[in-house]
């Protein structure tokens, strides 16, 4: 790359999100759409090139590569391209679990390479707004959180469901992004200890090997007193699409960001004060595409190593642990 030209990517995985992140970084103006790939999406009206081999997009001469691929092929494809000198921005998790998510971390600090993960929700204007109140000591010291992420539907393609290539249920799909604003918020948190309780259409003695998880509880205290319950799930009967809802609870008042009617998309960020609601952000908000965008602009202006992605390490360390205490019950 050079500072007449911008940098060209390709994309692996061509589905809903992938498509999505692709007409955003190419209305950001801050990339150029170079070459697709997917073994089974018709790319055949897509304006570039394209190709159904990975290896080939490998071998091509774009500078980074967009990952959105199931679950099982994010590590490999990911390091593969470091050692080509491609950067990646990749959809999470980056891993199935933390010793994956740490190679690839590795190999993009080996290769001098940027490396993003998709975990947008801290993009949204909402969850900025809770930060900013918490950074800004005026609901005190937080010592409590709840967080919340039911989905009152399931995944659609059945990867989703074969652990080998999911890595898990929907702690991994949706509890994932829980466990990022957690400690995206509270700045220098370490998690010190974790109790879980997994559950698959209502039984807390699936077999694990077979069966991937549909509801998840778990409480994670942190070494600096504080304490977080998380709860996501598949498919509940939850009365509406679904209920995200982020709370923090801090010695002098609480801040969260919920989404509105149920709404995948639009959410609100409150504080609060004893009866008192004070609503900080209103939708609508353009926030699905911000993670890639924000990759994609500093890929143009400082396409080497960016040390901030080590927190998803910290992310899949938290996941394995909740997965290992459910186990033990």
């Amino acid at each position: 790359m050079t500072v007449a030209t911008l940098p060209r990517l390709g994309f692996a995985g061509l589905g809903w999100i992938g498509r999505h992140r692709m007409n955003a970084l190419r209305d950001s103006g801050a990339v150029e759409i170079a070459m697709l790939c997917d073994p089974i999406a018709d790319l055949s009206n897509d304006d570039c090139d394209s190709t159904q081999s990975f290896g080939e997009l490998l071998a091509s001469d774009v500078d980074a590569i967009v990952i959105a691929t199931p679950n099982s092929f994010h590590a490999t494809q990911a390091i593969a391209a470091f050692e080509r000198g491609k950067a990646v921005f990749c959809q999470k998790p980056l891993g199935r679990n933390a010793a994956e998510t740490l190679r690839v971390v590795e190999a993009a600090r080996a290769n001098d390479r940027l490396l993003g993960v998709d975990l947008s929700y801290r993009h949204t204007a909402a969850m900025r707004a809770v930060r900013e109140v918490i950074d800004s000591g005026a609901i005190g010291d937080v010592f409590a959180a709840d967080l919340t992420f039911h989905n009152a539907y399931g995944p659609d393609k059945p990867w989703f469901y074969d652990r080998a290539l999911s890595g898990g249920g929907c702690l991994i799909d949706l509890g994932v992004h829980l466990i990022d604003l957690l400690l995206w918020t509270i700045r220098d948190s370490r998690i010190a200890n974790v109790t879980s309780r997994l559950f698959a259409k209502g039984n807390p003695h699936f077999d694990r090997e077979q069966t991937v998880e549909d509801y998840v509880t778990a409480r994670l205290d942190l070494a600096n007193g504080a304490t977080a319950n998380i709860a996501c799930s598949w498919n509940l009967n939850a009365g509406r699409d679904c209920v995200i809802d982020v709370r923090f609870f801090g010695t002098r008042g609480a801040v969260g960001f919920h989404n509105v009617n149920g709404s995948f998309f639009d959410f609100v960020a409150e504080r609060y004060e004893k009866t008192a609601t004070i609503r900080l952000t209103e939708p609508p908000d353009d926030w699905g595409g911000r993670a890639a965008i924000a990759w994609g602009e500093r890929l143009r202006d400082h396409p080497s190593f960016d040390p901030a992605i080590e927190s998803v390490v910290d992310v899949a360390r938290a996941l394995d642990a909740i997965y290992d205490a459910g186990a033990r019950r």
